[in-house]
């Protein structure tokens, strides 16, 4: 965990396989509920829901960083929901975007396999062990980084099954290969 001014940093891992669909469309989970990160922190099923409901009525969304850099936006997240699982989330890298471009092509060389999300916490409890139970949290972003600090959740997770087939991976990385040969970069 990361802490700038508040905000709190948690890294998840997207691990072995990535969806990707229309060539940049990526999506799986930035957080799992009841699962104890390696700081010590477990997010209770809930705690994002007031802060998606905020930002839905403000008309804002939940921003797609590289490394939670605020000056280095890489795409859009499309969808940011909670489900029985997580948080799960579903967007697009921006092709358009240099630092986007440089995503889809480590997540295809298989270098970057990690999601981090940025948030303060409103409401904590203390747990046994040292562990704090984090039930409300205002959700700024959800950022792709090198170092997860949750590795159960991944980019690729759908519903129960976890995506993690390496012939559907390297099958992955041929599309992206191709997109980038398009692009010129």
């Amino acid at each position: 965990m990361q802490s700038d001014g508040g905000l709190e940093r948690k890294f998840c891992r997207f691990g072995d396989a990535l969806t990707v669909k229309d060539g940049v469309e990526i999506e799986g989970y930035a957080s799992f509920f009841g699962a104890a990160d390696q700081g010590g922190d477990v997010v209770v099923r809930g705690a994002y829901a007031g802060s998606l409901q905020a930002l839905a009525v403000q008309g804002r969304q939940v921003k797609m960083l590289w490394q939670h850099d605020a000056s280095a936006l890489i795409g859009v997240w499309d969808e940011v929901r909670e489900d029985e699982r997580g948080l799960y989330v579903k967007g697009r890298l921006l092709e358009s975007v240099a630092r986007g471009r440089e995503a889809v092509a480590l997540i295809a060389a298989g270098a970057l396999d990690g999601l981090s999300i940025g948030y303060r916490t409103k409401k904590a409890v203390s747990g046994e062990n040292g562990t704090r139970h984090l039930q409300e949290l205002e959700l700024w972003e959800v950022s792709l980084v090198t170092f997860p600090m949750l590795p159960s959740a991944r980019v690729g997770a759908k519903g129960d099954v976890l995506a993690s087939d390496m012939h559907g991976f390297r099958a992955l990385a041929e599309v992206l290969r191709g997109v980038s040969k398009e692009l010129n970069f």
